[in-house]
């Protein structure tokens, strides 16, 4: 039985960018898996196919900082609305050119690449914002149900809708995916948030000089710094063994497609249990303990999947992998929340998500490297060596040096004008 207060709660603003990140992620998932596959139907060229996929990494390299900075100069609620309705108009006019039989691979890399630039600015308001809708200490739960709902969204939902709309029409998941954005962007601009609390910009501040105060901040708090270098280093790992995760599975373990499914289903099955588990192994450990113990359980399912050479342990580890990957990412992110001065959040965030996805890239290089020189089971022991060397990392900040507080089950009591 619902009771009075989770109803309102859900009613407020919460309920409302709850439901625009869901509705939103379920669009990037139809999105993203049918523009490899568009790729795949424009050319044979596998440079130019990999080409599509890298677009969607290097605006982060590019402008993730700056997105971060001018997250902090403007109002997030209204910056997240024009940037999903900017997005939107832009995937139905690619809809309309590939329902018109004038797509090409020049085409696609724009595409990729305008809508990661623009999701720049976007996410990292998002960060930025969630603060003034839920009390600080309702953070955790918030976070976890935000990831959650998009990790059912995007994962168990969205990919495998893609090959029935495009039994339908090679346009029709990105007509979906315009659809999602507009929609998106309707319920964050119907959010009513108290104005952001800033004090007046020195004379003279430039884009180049917050962006440089937002890094010092993250540098000079000892906790934060840990955690960005041990996201680094779990995401290099992580880039490692998901670029080589085919070959693992089919040359090393030959357990075919198949096997393949079975551990990505795995993985998204994890995760999905991890959003359950973040909250409440934070309330009993603190978030830099909780944090300790996600990378602790990964490098032993990394050892696990790097030594045994069998499917079960496979499919064992990515489950493992990917709740612990959320409990990590909710504490990861609600720590930075809890401990960033509120008018830094955007570059902050910015700076967290830039190391993020460098690593990743440089993660799928060294990844590839390894499985040429040492086996195909190499990028995984490369990986646990990696996250044991974050966990180590996170060992002199290990005491809670931020209270969890046990808060009632209501995430979303907070401060939105609803």
């Amino acid at each position: 039985m619902t009771t009075g207060e989770e109803a309102l709660a859900w009613r407020g603003g919460f309920g409302r960018l709850w439901t625009a990140a869901v509705v939103s992620r379920f669009g990037d998932a139809l999105r993203t898996s049918a523009l490899p596959l568009l790729a795949a139907r424009l050319t044979d060229d596998p440079l130019a196919i990999a080409s599509v996929t890298a677009c969607g990494y290097l605006p982060w390299l590019l402008f993730g900082l700056l997105g971060g900075a001018v997250a902090d100069r403007v109002d997030q609620r209204r910056a997240m609305w024009a940037v999903d309705s900017v997005r939107g108009l832009l995937v139905a006019a690619f809809a309309l050119a590939v329902a018109l039989g004038h797509a090409s691979v020049p085409l696609l890399l724009l595409l990729a690449f305008a809508l990661t630039t623009l999701q720049t600015l976007f996410d990292n308001a998002s960060t930025a914002l969630l603060p003034s809708l839920v009390d600080r200490h309702a953070l955790g739960s918030a976070n976890a149900r935000l990831m959650t709902g998009q990790q059912i969204a995007g994962g168990l939902l969205g990919a495998p809708l893609v090959p029935l709309l495009l039994a339908a029409g090679a346009a029709m998941p990105f007509a979906a995916d315009a659809g999602t954005y507009l929609a998106a962007a309707a319920l964050v601009a119907s959010l009513r948030t108290r104005p952001p609390d800033r004090a007046p910009r020195p004379a003279g501040s430039t884009l180049r000089t917050e962006i440089a105060e937002g890094l010092r901040a993250l540098w000079q708090d000892r906790a934060l710094r840990a955690v960005c270098v041990a996201t680094l280093l779990c995401n290099i790992g992580m880039g490692a063994l998901i670029a080589t995760l085919v070959l693992h599975v089919t040359r090393w373990l030959h357990a075919g497609t198949a096997g393949y499914a079975a551990a990505m289903t795995a993985y998204a099955a994890g995760s999905i249990t991890g959003g359950f588990l973040a909250q409440r192994i934070a309330r009993r450990t603190g978030r830099v303990r909780a944090l300790l113990a996600a990378g602790t359980v990964q490098t032993s399912a990394l050892l696990l999947m790097g030594t045994l050479r069998h499917l079960g342990a496979l499919v064992a580890g990515m489950l493992l992998l990917g709740a612990m990957n959320m409990v990590w990412n909710v504490n990861q992110v609600t720590l930075m929340q809890q401990r960033a001065p509120e008018s830094m959040t955007g570059r902050i965030a910015a700076a967290f998500r830039t190391s993020a996805t460098s690593g990743a890239p440089l993660g799928a290089l060294l990844g590839g490297a390894v499985a040429g020189a040492c086996g195909l089971n190499g990028p995984a022991l490369l990986a646990a060596v990696l996250f044991g060397l974050a966990v180590t990392s996170l060992i002199p900040v290990r005491k809670p040096d931020v209270p969890v507080v046990a808060p009632r089950d209501s995430a979303t009591v907070g401060r939105a004008l609803s």
